[in-house]
């Protein structure tokens, strides 16, 4: 039996997530003229943050989907009722109206709680693991994340997370804005179903999880 398309789309954004981290450590090292090593901790951390968002942002896209459709039915006309069950009919065009909302609703409530969601999510992790230490052997990293007490959000001090997340949410936004209208705009335009859209953000994912993380320090 095949994992329904959210479970699908996490596993997509999950490894992807994976693999921006990978490559903002790469390019540090290269910066830095030092040897590539891998730090799986942070790594650990975009692919939590991955399975975490990717469901409700799916979902999301369904909403916008459902209730905007790309390409609405429209009414059937008398003339219609006369033609042959038979006669090719032409799909419905592109309705500009639905393609304007869905893209000013995903770039707004969307893109603010996104970047709410991401800042609250990593401040708070980072605080739960705290005294994580750098740990750059996958197997040693797994016997880490599965210890007590390596994740502890008694640690997290959610006032501090709170102010954190507001102090650069709008750098984040208009950081975002750079890329993500345009990935929205492809999605809406060009790629039909939900699943493709996901993959379509996730591929973008890429580039901005690299920046994030390369902005973050890793």
């Amino acid at each position: 039996m095949a994992p329904s398309p959210i479970i699908q789309a996490t596993l997509q954004s999950s490894l992807l997530a994976a693999l921006s981290n990978i490559l903002a450590q790469a390019i540090t090292a290269y910066r830095n003229n030092e040897a590539v090593t891998i730090d799986w901790v942070p790594v650990f951390q975009y692919v939590l943050f991955a399975v975490v968002s990717t469901p409700p942002n799916f979902l999301w896209q369904d909403f916008l989907e459902s209730t905007f459709p790309a390409h609405p039915n429209p009414n059937p006309k008398p003339s219609d009722s006369k033609k042959s069950p038979s006669s090719p009919s032409q799909p419905p065009p592109l309705s500009l109206t639905n393609t304007i909302l869905k893209f000013l609703l995903d770039q707004t409530i969307g893109a603010a709680l996104n970047t709410l969601l991401f800042s609250t999510f990593t401040h708070s992790l980072r605080q739960a693991m705290v005294h994580a230490p750098r740990i750059t052997n996958l197997p040693s990293a797994a016997k880490y994340w599965s210890s007590a007490g390596a994740v502890d959000f008694n640690r997290v001090d959610f006032g501090r997370v709170w102010d954190a997340s507001k102090a650069e949410f709008w750098g984040l936004m208009f950081a975002a804005a750079k890329l993500w209208p345009a990935v929205s705009l492809v999605n809406f335009t060009l790629v039909k179903s939900v699943q493709g859209r996901n993959l379509v953000g996730a591929l973008a994912g890429v580039a901005w999880g690299v920046y994030i993380s390369l902005a973050m320090g890793n």
